[in-house]
């Protein structure tokens, strides 16, 4: 099998989503009482964290990326 990037921002989006859904299934089967209005803004703050991992790590590989190229070329 092949390896693969390590993706941060993908991995605290689905640490979130996985939270999210262990939270309804426990209100939905009754040992927890949440409101919807502190789970909808816990999943839209994971995602919005995750986005910004994701963008800062695709910019720091880039940045990498790049000098890589740079020294490379001289």
């Amino acid at each position: 099998m092949r390896r693969h990037e390590f993706q941060p921002g993908r991995l605290i989006a689905g640490l979130v989503l996985l939270a999210v859904g262990v939270l309804y299934l426990l209100d939905a089967t009754g040992r927890a009482d949440l409101p919807w209005y502190a789970v909808v803004p816990m999943a839209a703050g994971g995602l919005t964290l995750a986005m910004l991992v994701g963008m800062t790590t695709y910019a720091v590989r880039r940045d990498r990326r790049d000098r890589i190229s740079e020294s490379s070329e001289r």
